[in-house]
């Protein structure tokens, strides 16, 4: 895609690929996808502390480009912000999205036995998250979403400033025609929007 974009374009994109579908104020089990950056911690700990996120399950294995192992950083967090280990369930052995989830599929079955919503935690962008964990984990029934903005080079990618920043630019575009041909060849289930959940 080379050719400028319209503004309608602009926010059709952003539209598609933002993940958010914020929960109500009730009591759910936050999923926090992997990364290297401490944001999902800090909203989980936050929902922690207001009652909202009696379990938290973290993922992810070694991070490629830094060395760090993502489940454990943010459980690390976590416990650094007050929030017991008893709330904590860590995946710390994925090498990707996928693996998130389908390595805390037990984590991810306790919440909905406890009769816990799930919520996941993700960049605002990265809608193969919501997709992912449908796919893997198809009897999660209607589910929500928390967006947060990445960090890249020291600058916020946001829904706001994406064209006009390279990593953005870069990975929402991907983001989005990755997503919007996969559910054609049935590598992922579709997902919709409907009454502020993903379903």
């Amino acid at each position: 895609m080379d050719d400028p974009m319209s503004a309608d374009q602009v926010a059709a994109i952003t539209s598609y690929v933002d993940i958010h579908a914020a929960p109500p104020d009730i009591p759910t089990a936050l999923f926090l996808f992997g990364t290297n950056q401490t944001t999902p911690a800090a909203i989980a700990s936050a929902r922690y502390h207001q009652g909202l996120a009696p379990l938290i399950i973290a993922t992810g294995g070694v991070n490629r480009h830094i060395g760090i192992v993502e489940g454990r950083e943010f459980r690390r967090h976590l416990v650094e912000h007050g929030v017991p280990e008893s709330v904590i369930r860590v995946e710390d052995t994925s090498a990707n999205t996928w693996q998130n989830v389908e390595l805390s599929i037990p984590y991810l079955t306790e919440a909905i036995t406890a009769g816990l919503p799930i919520t996941a935690v993700s960049k605002w962008y990265h809608r193969r998250t919501i997709h992912i964990l449908r796919t893997r984990f198809p009897q999660i029934g209607p589910f929500h979403a928390i967006g947060w903005d990445p960090i890249y080079g020291g600058t916020p990618v946001t829904r706001t400033n994406w064209l006009d920043n390279p990593d953005g630019h870069r990975r929402v575009i991907r983001e989005w025609q990755e997503v919007s041909r996969r559910p054609e060849d049935g590598s992922l289930v579709e997902l919709s929007r409907t009454d502020g959940s993903w379903q």
